[in-house]
């Protein structure tokens, strides 16, 4: 064989070796944003595709399928999907189906290259739907009460925004997954000790599973409380996105896998992650993040966090403009009660922590 025939094969070689690494490296959109970093990584040749594929199949949840459109994840489309973490499978928790400690919307824009955050406090008094009767309660207890589709269809009402997605996965594996990528690296917010863990404020920390999932569980010294907690959460998820999309972390696959399959549940089935992975990863560089801002009260002597209607406005007004939808005027369970409670002395400019009551509601009663 001549100099310039193997000059050929050789960068034959070296293309191919560039279009795989290039492949592999749109995983890290995957395990970050849509499914919190949890459902790992994809790639495209022989063996390994295989195995990825039956890794994240064993995820998929088929009791809450979905209809996908043609094209939908081409890259331009904007989507969303509600993110969980339930709180079992860590730090002593064992309990089989728990509530879920963390609630976040992701937001998807390409033509904004980039994600939102929206955390969903998980103490908001909302009107659980699906329930046989009317029921109010926690946001986070709907997925123990009725799985993901109560969960995502709750959240859905609560802030009037279409969501057909969800990502689910447990304290244990989020732990793992983090392990996994090498751990990452963060700037605490706050000082403070939780789970045998120290953290100081401003203080670059190399966090592994345990010291990440210490440092986002945090709330109760937190002066900001569960919003303090959200805060870091955010953080967290972010910094681990960026971790994620580099090479190194994809050295890693097989173990990845291993740890991500048993600890997640998701509706996207592998085809619409393999289309994520290739068109969205040029917005896992740009991140925004917010919250609803709640107000503390008690219903039943239980303590909850409250939405005014101004604030759940504004928070449906951001989203569905993300989403590429028009305004609308929310009217839901939320601002009826609010409305009702507001008439009958409950004052949202108060500084007390007040006594909030729920009236019978009926869905003409949102119309």
């Amino acid at each position: 064989m001549g100099r310039r025939q193997k000059f050929r094969n050789n960068s034959r070689v070296e293309r191919h070796s560039k279009d795989y690494n290039k492949k592999s490296h749109v995983l890290a959109w995957i395990i970050s944003i849509v499914l919190i970093i949890a459902v790992g990584a994809i790639a495209y040749f022989g063996y390994v595709y295989f195995k990825t594929k039956n890794a994240v199949d064993k995820t998929y949840d088929p009791q809450n399928k979905v209809t996908i459109k043609s094209g939908e994840f081409n890259g331009k489309n904007k989507f969303a999907v509600l993110l969980m973490g339930t709180d079992t499978g860590a730090l002593d928790r064992k309990e089989k189906v728990g509530n879920t400690d963390t609630m976040i919307l992701a937001i998807v824009n390409p033509q904004k290259k980039r994600y939102t955050l929206m955390s969903i406090p998980r103490d908001t008094m909302a009107q659980m739907i699906g329930t046989s009767e009317f029921q109010t309660e926690k946001i986070n207890a709907a997925y123990s009460i009725g799985g993901a589709k109560m969960a995502m269809a709750s959240v859905s009402k609560l802030i009037n925004v279409p969501i057909k997605y969800y990502a689910v996965i447990n304290m244990g594996g989020l732990m793992k997954m983090i392990r996994y990528v090498g751990g990452i690296n963060i700037r605490p917010t706050l000082s403070f000790e939780y789970g045998g863990y120290v953290f100081k404020k401003g203080q670059l920390t190399h966090m592994g599973g345990g010291g990440a999932l210490a440092y986002s569980r945090m709330r109760y010294d937190d002066p900001k409380g569960d919003y303090g907690r959200q805060e870091r959460q955010r953080q967290v998820i972010t910094t681990l996105i960026k971790k994620a999309v580099s090479a190194s972390s994809l050295t890693n696959l097989d173990s990845i896998l291993t740890s991500v399959s048993g600890n997640v549940k998701t509706n996207l089935p592998f085809s619409a992650l393999q289309s994520i992975a290739l068109n969205y990863r040029a917005c896992s560089d740009n991140a925004k993040s917010d919250y609803l801002h709640g107000y503390s009260a008690t219903i039943d002597d239980a303590a909850y966090q409250v939405q005014p209607t101004k604030e759940l406005q504004r928070v449906s007004n951001y989203c569905r403009k993300e989403l590429g939808l028009s305004e609308e005027v929310i009217s839901n369970n939320e601002t009826f009660q609010n409305e009702k409670n507001v008439a009958n002395g409950f004052d949202f400019t108060s500084s007390k922590v007040q006594e909030y009551h729920i009236y019978d509601y009926t869905e003409e009663d949102g119309n």
